[in-house]
């Protein structure tokens, strides 16, 4: 079962909605984890050495103010000794509650005996007294002094491991930020690539039956009704193409209606305007008595127009004939030259008096087609006729023919200096009835028939025709026979 357009186009959203969706939850994967390690380095490793450094600041007033009361035995710098000494506890607490690792632990235990031995060393001294021998206060600032330092020193061990982990921190942060950014950076690019071709093959499985469909319409506006829609497509293009299909045999009917009318109405009318004609005649020749130059005038108008409807009445059934497929063809090799000389010959008349020169440029030597010469004449007729018409006067009608043996093929070429036709007609001149949106003076109006069975019958023998055409410049009607030799056929 193939899905239709509409499934096609969510089922690719959603692929194309998934692969990004998933890139983005990568990307915030490592967002996340990289805000982990920057949390880890300022929710625990700066306030760790905050502390420290509150640590080693509380016990060098401890110590201040320990020498001031050595010095000076007031009670203001014994009270603020306990204080310094407690807010150093509370600290201490602090680190110890916090800290987790092994070397932390040992490092903070190790501060809090040196406090303690200070203390201790501290409260000796009190209970001994001040004013002691200088060798005692020399060997009790030595021993404070020692206890300092080593303070210091575990402080900066501390110090120093927390900033070793910091370090290492920022460093793992720097190194994820720079995979993760790459990896992200080809997830994109790989999303993206996945996306287009996946949004290709959509509009690929959607516009190649569109494309076909337009073709199978291109087909009928050109007149073949039968013409319909191979191919697997989506079910609302297989509905519209069944629907087109549907207008096409109506079209199809409506033009056999239209053909089969024509056509009896044609066959119907040339009996009595035959009547009409002869009848014409009879009286042109003075047979039922004398005219005057006035009804002799007038008879020689119907005379033209009978004459000019009853080409009109055997064009519409010779096309209704080529379209039924019920007209017959005489072919036999034909001496094409011969053929545009008779063609060239009925128009001379008109062409002298129009004043325009009728050019033939052919090979001496004769060349052969396989062709009805009846036909071919009645072609050559019609192209010569119209470029005729279309001709100002003192211009020139120009027929060329040109053999090409090597390819087996005879050109055929008419030319006139009339007004051109436009680029956007030139596709519809060989329809029936079409006259084209270009008026010119002087130019009689003909049924628009002429082209059309130029094209049924060149086409009929095998060849081509296509026209060639520049506004102001003049039109070349061009049509191509296959050469033969006398006496062959095929």
């Amino acid at each position: 079962m193939r899905l239709s357009i509409f499934w096609r186009l969510i089922l690719t959203y959603v692929v194309i909605i998934a692969v990004m969706t998933a890139v983005n939850i990568y990307a915030l994967l490592q967002i996340r984890t990289l805000a982990g390690l920057n949390t880890e380095v300022g929710s625990h490793h700066h306030p760790e050495i905050e502390s420290a450094k509150r640590l080693l600041s509380s016990f060098y007033e401890q110590v201040q103010s320990e020498k001031k009361y050595v010095a000076v035995p007031a009670a203001t710098f014994l009270e603020h000794f306990d204080a310094e000494s407690k807010d150093f506890q509370l600290v201490l607490q602090g680190l110890l509650m916090r800290d987790t690792s092994e070397p932390e632990i040992r490092l903070v235990r190790e501060v809090e005996r040196i406090q303690q031995a200070h203390l201790a060393l501290f409260h000796t001294q009190l209970a001994e007294g001040v004013g002691r021998p200088a060798e005692s206060s020399a060997a009790y600032d030595e021993r404070r002094d020692a206890l300092a330092g080593k303070m210091a020193s575990t402080l900066q061990q501390y110090i120093g491991l927390h900033e070793a982990r910091i370090a290492v921190g920022v460093n793992e942060s720097h190194a994820s930020s720079v995979h993760a950014e790459a990896v992200t950076r080809q997830l994109v690019l790989v999303a993206l690539m996945f996306g287009l071709g996946m949004a290709a093959v959509a509009s690929y499985n959607i516009l190649r039956p569109l494309r076909r469909l337009q073709s199978t319409i291109q087909e009928m506006g050109q007149g073949n009704f039968r013409a319909t829609m191979d191919g697997q497509a989506p079910r609302e293009l297989r509905e519209l193409g069944d629907t087109v299909k549907w207008m096409g045999a109506r079209l199809q009917q409506l033009d056999d209606i239209k053909s089969e009318f024509l056509a009896h109405v044609s066959h119907e009318l040339r009996t009595p305007m035959a009547s009409i004609q002869e009848g014409t005649h009879l009286l042109l020749d003075e047979i039922p008595g004398p005219l005057t130059q006035d009804q002799r005038t007038t008879l020689r108008i119907m005379s033209d127009s009978s004459r000019r409807l009853m080409y009109l009445i055997s064009t519409i059934l010779d096309l209704s004939k080529m379209e039924s497929g019920m007209m017959e063809y005489r072919f036999a090799p034909t001496d094409l030259r011969r053929v545009a000389d008779i063609s060239v010959n009925k128009i001379r008349l008109l062409a002298d008096a129009k004043q325009v020169r009728l050019l033939v440029e052919a090979p001496v030597e004769r060349h052969w087609v396989r062709a009805d010469s009846a036909r071919i004449e009645q072609v050559l007729d019609n192209l010569l006729s119209n470029a005729l018409k279309y001709s100002p006067e003192g211009a020139a009608v120009k027929l060329h023919m040109e053999p090409r043996r090597d390819e087996g093929l005879l050109f055929v070429d008419v030319t006139d200096c009339g007004p051109g036709i436009p680029t956007e007609e030139v596709p519809h001149i060989f329809e029936r009835f079409y006259q084209g949106r270009t008026k010119t003076r002087h130019v009689s109006v003909g049924s628009g028939l002429g082209l059309a069975l130029a094209k049924k019958v060149v086409e009929a023998h095998g060849g081509r025709i296509w026209v060639e055409s520049k506004v102001g410049k003049g039109t070349t009607v061009r049509f191509i026979l296959c050469l033969t030799k006398p006496g062959i056929l095929a």
